[in-house]
């Protein structure tokens, strides 16, 4: 459902849209473009083996919401509390099995053919979902990197992201590495578990479909268990079987014995077998935890800071969702040209742009870390209904 608020003035208006579900965003009546038209765009304009992070959509491929509520959506929107589970093993066993599968449960699946708003640079996105609160800044927009910070203050649970997508275009697909570390921490626990993203690959051909694929790593140092997962795609040949498919093994860092092997479908259901004697558990189920997905709703419209992802687009996304491409068109140069306007007027000061909520560091060879600059996440104006 979309939800308009005013907060004070016709520039404060606030678009939230539903999450992506496992079913999909079926409640919003959008339907995407010829994708045809997208991939003979990249063929004209696009060389394979190409960078497109500078790659502009226009509004018609584009979905009303910005990536950064799509990244954080895949923290707070859910419907099975995954978070307390994992803080509530009774072993690290139990603990780091539970992490696996939250670990699987922020995949969502993505529509061919259209994609989320590119963030501009400091554009943020905060929202609580009972005693979650999440809070996303775009640290930088070339390259684009996004952090993501979460605490649950009850629980004493943090989450630290830092997302660094880099797609390229070659030829038949798009595959896009999402580089940057993740971190969940449990601090009842002392325990720090790290994990890797997977990439993101759109194929046109033999016949268009999106799938998340690659390998997840998750280690914990604390308890020295890590967790190796491979997801694949379809095959060229269609293999059903593969389709969404996740593999992979717990075992002991330092002996490395196999523990537990994981076997299933991120979209239906992901088991656990105990190597030891032969028990298999389902640790997942897709359609119990990202189904029937809740849209956030504005709680404090006068507390939405104007850096928020659905007041920045807001008027991009009601064009959208009222099909009035041309009017979308304007709104998203406006958006576009004001950040070209504020990149000049910092390069006539010779002023650097730096976060607010993150320090941000990088290497030579690309890494990137977000580190934030509060202990906790205050509660959000925007909230989750429960």
């Amino acid at each position: 459902m979309m939800q308009v608020t005013g907060a004070g003035n016709d520039e404060s208006r606030i678009v939230l849209t539903k999450p992506v579900t496992l079913e999909g965003e079926s409640d919003i009546d959008y339907t995407a473009p010829n994708p045809l038209q997208l991939v003979l765009s990249l063929f004209k304009n696009v060389m394979p083996g190409s960078d497109l992070s500078r790659f502009q959509l226009p509004p018609t491929f584009n979905i009303p919401k910005s990536q950064l509520q799509c990244f954080g959506e895949s923290v707070y929107c859910i419907a099975t509390d995954m978070l307390s589970r994992c803080n509530g093993g009774k072993s690290p066993h139990d603990r780091f099995i539970a992490v696996t599968a939250w670990s699987i449960s922020t995949l969502r699946p993505v529509m061919f053919g259209v994609a989320p708003y590119n963030p501009i640079l400091g554009e943020t996105h905060h929202v609580s979902s009972g005693n979650l609160n999440v809070l996303l800044e775009q640290v930088s927009h070339h390259p684009p990197v996004s952090a993501l910070h979460a605490t649950d203050e009850k629980e004493n649970v943090e989450l630290i992201w830092c997302h660094h997508p880099s797609p390229k275009f070659h030829g038949t697909s798009v595959e896009a590495e999402v580089l940057g570390k993740r971190q969940l921490k449990l601090l009842n626990h002392r325990e720090t578990y790290v994990m890797n993203s997977l990439n993101l690959l759109i194929r046109f051909l033999p016949g268009p479909r999106t799938d998340w694929v690659g390998k997840v790593k998750i280690q914990c140092q604390e308890t020295g268990l890590e967790a190796e997962l491979c997801f694949r795609s379809n095959s060229f040949l269609w293999c059903r079987g593969n389709h969404r498919s996740v593999k992979g093994k717990i075992l002991d860092s330092s002996s490395l014995q196999t523990l537990y092997e994981i076997d299933g479908h991120w979209d239906r259901t992901v088991g656990v077998k105990d190597i030891s004697n032969g028990k298999l558990t389902i640790i997942y189920n897709a359609k119990e935890v990202i189904s029937g997905l809740n849209a956030p709703i504005v709680k404090d419209p006068k507390e939405v800071w104007p850096s928020e992802s659905a007041i920045v687009w807001s008027d991009v996304s009601q064009s959208i969702l009222s099909k009035d491409w041309e009017k979308a068109r304007e709104a998203k140069k406006v958006v576009e040209e004001k950040q070209r306007e504020l990149l000049r007027e910092r390069d006539s000061r010779g002023e650097t742009w730096i976060p607010k909520h993150f320090t941000v560091s990088h290497s030579k060879e690309g890494g990137w870390d977000c580190s934030p600059i509060q202990k906790w996440v205050p509660p959000a104006p925007i909230v989750v209904p429960l």
